[in-house]
């Protein structure tokens, strides 16, 4: 066969336009077309606020002392926080999130400063600030009813984020105000921390004290401001990305140990939920409705209940006395546990803490919590303070007669 019959292949248009003068007066005309600035603008329809379906807590599968945990510290602050531990991919932000729909209504500030009018029943008119001072005197109300929002604190939050600053649009009018930071805004709220262990040490130490003593007070040069931080914290943290610091560790009430689910049926059945989750989600939070309803409703209703839970002082000898067995020395551990008992015990309509109420909040109260290395510090030293003990008796032998005989 010759190729004399073989027509001629038709020629590559990249080929004719590289044949052509292009159509760019300029360099800067080119840049302009590939870096597409000659493109003209698009025009977006506002589309209102974005929808938030979070996932619904009680579609949640397994992982019982997790949720156990979360609707404790929603029952009772005062236990002092959650910590969620355990690997990725377990369920710990999304159930987080999932509380949106449970979180209860509370009487908020109207104040910047956040003041109540518990604290001019607890500490008298000076107690808040001169203008919450003159409302209250003309009788107006100092607070309004809202409901507790979840608040995230950004991984890449810096400090004058987290604690405030300078205004700056009041600068600019040569006046000096600061600003409320993420903890002031946090206030009756609860603030979520993900990736806990992976946030900057001085900022993680601003919110655990915060959290700790409910205020912090902002100084800026000649400014100054008191606000309050009372919240709810939550982290979490993978452990395969670091550790806490024992000091941080310890601000945090309930541990929890989220592992992945184990049992085959209980993994597939939480993948189609989130298949479901993910190509109707409406559908499945409507389904879940009624349950998320009444679980608000019972919280709501077991919140009420809580001051009226007694703790005796024979059960809660035997708790602290298994505290000391452990080597525990953190007052916090008390704290949590008897607290957590407490909202146990609100729960299951009681009014009275037993030992089987502080058994079921124990492991999540307690582990975590003892130190190799002070135990391996006291021991160290317990000869020295043998040593110390036995030269030192004879001085107060001695000082006990010198008294006497001044006497």
């Amino acid at each position: 066969m010759t190729t004399d019959n073989i027509p001629p292949l038709p020629e590559l248009k990249s080929e004719v336009k590289e044949r052509q003068a292009h159509p760019f007066r300029s360099l800067k005309e080119l840049l302009d077309h590939v870096s597409g600035k000659d493109l003209p603008p698009v025009k977006f329809r506002d589309s209102g606020k974005a929808e938030i379906l979070p996932f619904p807590f009680s579609a949640i599968i397994g992982q019982k002392e997790m949720k156990l945990a979360l609707i404790l510290g929603l029952v009772n602050p005062n236990i002092g926080g959650i910590l969620l531990v355990g690997p990725r991919g377990t369920g710990k932000t999304t159930a987080v999130r999932s509380l949106i729909d449970l979180l209860p209504m509370v009487e908020r500030s109207t104040c910047h400063y956040g003041c109540l009018p518990s604290e001019i029943e607890e500490g008298g008119i000076d107690a808040v600030c001169p203008d919450c001072a003159k409302k209250y005197g003309e009788g107006q109300s100092l607070t309004r009813a809202s409901r507790v929002r979840l608040i995230e604190l950004p991984l890449n939050a810096k400090l004058e984020n987290v604690v405030g600053g300078i205004d700056e649009r009041a600068a600019m009018q040569s006046k000096i105000r600061l600003k409320r930071g993420i903890l002031a805004q946090a206030d009756r709220n609860l603030l979520y921390l993900d990736e806990a262990n992976l946030l900057n040490d001085e900022v993680l130490d601003a919110i655990l004290d915060a959290a700790a003593q409910g205020s912090y007070t902002l100084r800026r040069g000649a400014a100054s401001a008191t606000y309050k931080s009372r919240f709810l914290l939550v982290g979490s943290m993978n452990p395969e990305e670091g550790h806490l610091r024992p000091q941080i560790m310890d601000r945090f009430g309930l541990r929890v140990i989220v592992r992945g689910l184990e049992k085959p049926e209980e993994r597939l059945k939480a993948y189609k939920q989130v298949e479901n989750y993910l190509s109707a989600p409406h559908q499945l939070v409507a389904k879940y409705a009624g349950g998320t309803t009444a679980i608000r409703e019972e919280l709501e209703l077991t919140r009420k209940r809580l001051g009226q839970v007694k703790l005796s002082n024979k059960v809660a000898k035997k708790a602290i006395r298994t505290i000391q067995k452990l080597g525990i020395d953190s007052l916090r551990t008390e704290i949590t546990w008897f607290e957590a008992a407490r909202a146990y015990t609100a729960a299951s309509g009681r009014k009275n803490v037993n030992l089987a109420d502080l058994h079921i909040v124990a492991p999540m109260s307690l582990r975590l919590r003892r130190s190799k290395f002070i135990g391996k510090y006291f021991d160290e030293q317990k000869g020295e303070e043998e040593e110390l003990a036995t030269l030192i008796k004879p001085f107060k032998r001695k000082s006990t007669r010198k008294i006497k005989g001044d006497a």
